[in-house]
């Protein structure tokens, strides 16, 4: 797994527990069923530092795990935005991150919210994210094509959950769509590339054009 401390990749050695007050587990009920509470934990493996999950296991027999929730630290820490990244577009990246935790449909509508603004920004824009991602990968200037391992992860993005039966248009890009949590992180993946692979730089190279431009008198380049 990630840290969500140091973002460093390790693998996990958990240690699990029922949380239990005098000898008793804690008995919730979750999704119309019976549960116990229990915790689990581990260590980063570089930077020692603690995770710490919850999750309510059904009281049935059976031992069934019904969900993980991360509760130590709030919020999945990532690299440092680049500073040419657009505030708007950095702002909802961050949210996406802190969400992760708490709800990987949110986090991962912040995330393609994120993405459909910087197609936007280089002007791929079209009826919905799913055509915006297509006029990029379409792109027929090779000076404005992107490298092929970023084409082949952002076209991804039109794969999880049940994206493609729920169009995101300008007005549905917040829309909440059913993903599993592993895709909610690989939405985050996906938007670090795009910062740290070119567009980032090309943020920079479309800024100092702008700004040329109105020097000029002339509206800002699309």
């Amino acid at each position: 797994m990630r840290c969500p401390h140091c973002t460093t990749d390790f693998h996990e050695n958990w240690f699990s527990n029922v949380l239990a007050r005098d000898g008793r587990g804690f008995i919730v009920q979750y999704d119309g069923q019976e549960a116990f509470w229990h915790y689990r934990t581990t260590l980063c493996s570089k930077c020692k530092d603690v995770i710490i999950e919850i999750a309510p296991i059904s009281t049935d027999g059976r031992h069934r795990l019904l969900d993980w929730r991360m509760v130590y630290p709030i919020g999945a820490s990532r690299g440092p935005v680049s500073p040419e990244v657009p505030s708007d577009i950095a702002d909802d990246y961050i949210e996406a991150c802190n969400v992760l935790p708490i709800s990987p449909k949110a986090s991962a509508a912040l995330s393609r919210r994120c993405l459909q603004n910087i197609l936007h920004t280089f002007g791929y824009k079209a009826r919905t994210l799913d055509k915006d991602i297509g006029l990029l990968l379409d792109e027929p200037d090779p000076k404005k094509a992107i490298p092929q391992k970023l084409r082949t992860t952002i076209d991804l993005i039109r794969n999880f959950g049940n994206f493609s039966a729920h169009p995101i248009n300008d007005k549905t890009a917040l829309q909440i769509i059913e993903v599993e949590p592993h895709e909610a992180e690989s939405c985050l993946d996906i938007l670090e590339e795009c910062f740290y692979v070119g567009p980032a730089a090309a943020f920079a190279r479309k800024a100092a054009l702008d700004a040329k431009l109105a020097a000029a008198g002339k509206p800002a380049s699309k």
